[in-house]
């Protein structure tokens, strides 16, 4: 096993659109799922793979948005707070929390405000310095509008001062994979934080429908099914003039507006209801997925470490034939040196005396085995040459076999 750093979770939230799973895939090099426009893709909690950044490892949790097309708000808010409750049981903490936000919206409507306002019940006014608002979709907007809108998302206090002002920072995403690191650095070396929905249900054991979040995302309901009963007030009263003036034909087409402003009040207050009611079967189903999700992390994450061992295995076997190539470098140099000494030494002998004295010199036995190496026609490589030649064949033989074993051909 290699040396690792601390296990980071950053939890990744925003209304649907915004480019949470897109910055999720670009951070970690992941596939999770991720939808075209404003139609929804990520309906449950999901995990991207683990990755290295600043020698920690990093899980980023990508989140459904509260305006998902496929599933109610409350159902949104039941899957969120079931794996947060889930996997704190476990010992697991964020270190920190991105909110993000389209900067190509015109205005900061209805389903963004509610988006944002049950984010920061499921945070708390703890958490906030662990909180980021990354604002994306700058290709879609020029410069200047793209900078006037991020300045009055700041100084607003409808919109996103407040939680700076407690801590929270504002950064932009570019829609790289450098822009993503960049964001998250921020972060990684940041305190974990028990998030308050997390105390809430954990520590104080309450049912989620008596949570900061749960009580919001009631209020939120009521004022919906409110404006329905509104409409349904009117609705009638054209019904009314409509019976009156005999016109059947827009009778009945008001009849069915009716019928669905009376469908979606009933599905609201249904769905405020089973709130808590339904928590519990959630976090059990739950349960077995995200053990799943954990299982895949870890098997990843051993890939990963067996990956970076075989790397600094191969750096050290190149480091240690680099050496063996510089010590055989200098070895025949001084070979080189030598025998070039020798030769001149040899050729100065020659030169200086009659042969007869060459000839005696021969018979000596030292002269013998100098002699003895040297090639008996001038083509023929001396001794020492061979020996050389043969070391640096077996050198760079071991050489080869090492990098064999490394990589296993």
């Amino acid at each position: 096993m290699v040396a690792r750093g601390r296990d980071i979770r950053i939890a990744i939230m925003g209304a649907t659109g915004t480019g949470k799973s897109t910055f999720a895939n670009l951070a970690s090099g992941s596939k999770l799922p991720v939808g075209r426009g404003l139609q929804s893709c990520t309906s449950d909690v999901m995990t991207s793979k683990p990755f290295i950044l600043n020698g920690n490892i990093v899980t980023l949790i990508d989140t459904p948005g509260f305006d998902d097309t496929n599933r109610s708000d409350t159902e949104i808010l039941r899957s969120i707070a079931a794996y947060l409750s889930n996997t704190y049981e476990h010992g697991a903490k964020l270190a920190g929390i991105i909110y993000m936000h389209r900067i190509s919206d015109t205005r900061v409507g209805g389903t963004s405000s509610r988006n944002f306002r049950i984010f920061r019940e499921l945070c708390g006014e703890s958490t906030l310095r662990n909180v980021l608002i990354v604002t994306t979709m700058w290709s879609e907007v020029s410069p200047e509008l793209g900078e006037e809108r991020e300045r009055e998302l700041a100084s607003n206090a409808k919109f996103f001062k407040p939680i700076l002002d407690k801590g929270a920072r504002m950064l932009r995403h570019t829609n790289t994979r450098e822009s993503a690191h960049a964001i998250l650095r921020h972060l990684v070396n940041a305190q974990a934080h028990t998030l308050q929905i997390q105390h809430e249900l954990v520590n104080e054991q309450r049912d989620l429908a008596h949570t900061s979040a749960g009580v919001e995302l009631g209020r939120l309901l009521k004022d919906q099914a409110d404006r329905h009963e509104e409409q349904l007030k009117e609705v009638r009263r054209e019904m009314e003039e409509a019976m009156r003036a005999k016109d059947e034909e827009s009778r009945k087409e008001l009849q069915q507006v009716v019928n669905e402003k009376l469908s979606e009040i009933e599905s609201i207050r249904r769905s405020a209801e089973r709130m808590a009611a339904d928590f519990t079967a959630e976090k059990a189903r739950l349960e077995a997925r995200i053990a799943d999700m954990e299982e895949a992390n870890r098997e990843h994450l051993r890939n990963l470490e067996e990956h970076a061992l075989r790397e600094r295995e191969l750096i050290a076997a190149r480091d240690e034939a680099e050496k063996k190539a510089s010590d055989l470098e200098r070895k025949l140099e001084r070979a080189s040196s030598e025998r070039n000494s020798k030769t001149e030494a040899q050729a100065q002998e020659q030169s200086s005396g009659p042969k007869e004295k060459r000839s005696n010199l021969r018979s000596t036995p030292e002269a013998k085995e100098r002699y003895a190496s040297r090639p008996a026609n001038p083509g023929e490589k001396s001794r020492n040459e061979k020996d050389q030649e043969t070391f640096v064949a077996s050198f760079f033989s071991s050489i080869a076999s090492s990098w064999k074993s490394i990589w296993g051909f």
